[in-house]
């Protein structure tokens, strides 16, 4: 959630970001008045319990019928508090409530505006050019053994898939090849939990705006995440970090679920938009003060592996109203995909600022013993489906073969061409 003292403080920067966002300011005037509301309440409580102790003490001093008449005005006063506590506890959970519906205020570097009002921060490489009619991903996946969509609908239904041969190769050799990366980056890698409690998901805030696109386990409480940046944020949740330690990273390998609501009609064709995939995750914990450079770092550690891919791409900053309720800043890659003519998303970088861990109850403890709000951001390094897609439209060769880039060669046996197979 946003600090509360900016609202109270400077509550038409929270409308400006909102407007920033297309989104009406209702909800800033709603918590502003459910703020007042608890500051009453508490005054008022408050009041009355110190009240009902100084009767106490009377009580003990009085005599005969003082005493009589003292304990019948205890009694009144002790159900008057509760009436009140239950008032404050009442406030309490609107006042939050309203709280957790702003969204994270955006940068002022963000463009204002929403999905199309993004900002190209750089182009890199050319996209290819054949001498030939180029195949999209789904006929190479189909020539190379390596994807089979239709029995991926026939297990399981649309936007699923399978991976075979060299398909399921390609597969773990991204992973692995994104895994050392952040290894030798100081990252630590993490295997997280793919179902978590409301509270992970509230807290990082995939139960506001996203909620349509995640799958809940009836009967448990539980939720399929559609990205581990959700169990690594609640990794710290209710903890107090040595300020020194920061920061912290984690490179975090999990299947990820998203329902993909509001994408009938989209991307229908093979693997681009589809109901589960895997993906290396970058997640980070750091102070406020050093979250902005840390941002421009996980953005070229991403550029590093497009790099790698020898993939062409362009950096994009995303409109404040394209931006997830947790985000402050996000920066995207995208590809360029032969058989679209276009850039599509490949990895996003965010700065969360103090938003999750606010939520989440996780600050820093700096040297003169203090504890104060701590940074978190994420990072795509590599998901599995679109770099693949990339991967085979961007080397394809006109017998249907595909180059191997450089760095993929060694998790691939040192394979320089994937060839057709004959089936």
């Amino acid at each position: 959630m946003i600090d509360p003292r900016i609202l109270r403080d400077d509550p038409d920067r929270v409308r400006a970001a909102q407007a920033k966002r297309g989104l009406a300011a209702d909800s800033v005037d709603r918590a502003l008045v459910a703020d007042s509301s608890r500051r009453r309440a508490i005054a008022d409580f408050e009041a009355r319990r110190a009240e009902q102790k100084q009767r106490g003490k009377d009580v003990a001093r009085a005599e005969g019928e003082e005493k009589q008449a003292l304990l019948a005005e205890v009694k009144e006063l002790a159900s008057e508090v509760k009436r009140l506590e239950a008032a404050q506890a009442a406030a309490e959970e609107e006042w939050r409530a309203a709280l957790m519906d702003i969204p994270n205020i955006a940068a002022d570097e963000a463009p204002a505006g929403g999905e199309e009002n993004f900002v190209v921060l750089e182009t890199v490489g050319t996209p290819p050019a054949f001498d030939f009619e180029p195949r999209d991903h789904v006929e190479l996946g189909r020539m190379l053994g390596a994807i089979d969509i239709e029995r991926g609908a026939k297990v399981s239904g649309s936007r699923f898939y399978f991976l075979t041969g060299v398909g399921a190769r390609l597969h773990r050799a991204l992973v692995n090849l994104a895994m050392d990366m952040a290894g030798d980056n100081g990252f630590t890698e993490v295997v997280p939990p793919s179902l978590v409690k409301p509270r992970a998901m509230e807290g990082t805030g995939f139960l506001g705006q996203a909620a349509d696109d995640v799958y809940r386990i009836e009967g448990q409480d539980l939720y399929l995440v559609g990205t581990s940046e959700v169990p690594m944020a609640a990794y710290h949740s209710e903890e107090i970090l040595d300020v020194s330690s920061l920061p912290r990273r984690y490179a975090a390998f999990s299947p990820c679920f998203r329902k993909e609501a509001g994408s009938h009609g989209k991307d229908t064709r093979g693997i681009f938009r589809v109901h589960w995939f895997d993906k290396v995750e970058m997640f980070v914990y750091t102070t406020l003060e050093e979250s902005y450079a840390e941002h421009q770092r996980l953005l070229g550690w991403e550029k590093e592996f497009m790099d790698r891919l020898e993939l062409a791409y362009r950096v994009i900053d995303v409109a404040a109203g394209d931006l997830g309720l947790s985000a402050q800043r996000k920066f995207d890659i995208e590809a360029w995909i032969a058989s679209q003519g276009r850039y599509r998303e490949l990895t996003s970088a965010s700065n969360c600022t103090d938003f999750q861990t606010r939520r989440l109850d996780t600050r820093g403890r700096d040297a003169d013993g203090a504890t104060g709000p701590i940074a978190t951001l994420n990072g795509t390094l590599c998901s599995t489906n679109r770099p693949i897609i990339a991967l085979l439209e961007t080397h394809q060769q006109a017998d249907g073969s595909v180059r191997v880039p450089e760095a993929l060669r060694p998790y691939l046996g040192g394979l320089d061409v994937l060839k057709p197979v004959t089936r």
